[in-house]
């Protein structure tokens, strides 16, 4: 199965600040990740949202 794309976003305001891959097969839940938002000016967690075409 091929690597799967998809958006990280800010929990806390929204902002769609990532874009990374994963393999469905070998992780099947959604990620939250602790990353830099630009918009807060601050490390939030960034939760897994759909790449939209």
């Amino acid at each position: 199965m091929p690597q799967t794309k998809f958006i990280l976003k800010c929990s806390q305001c929204g902002e769609q600040n990532y874009v990374t891959s994963k393999n469905r097969q070998n992780v099947a839940e959604r990620l939250t990740l602790s990353k830099y938002c630009p918009a807060c000016r601050a490390h939030t967690k960034h939760e897994e949202t759909r790449l939209r075409r």
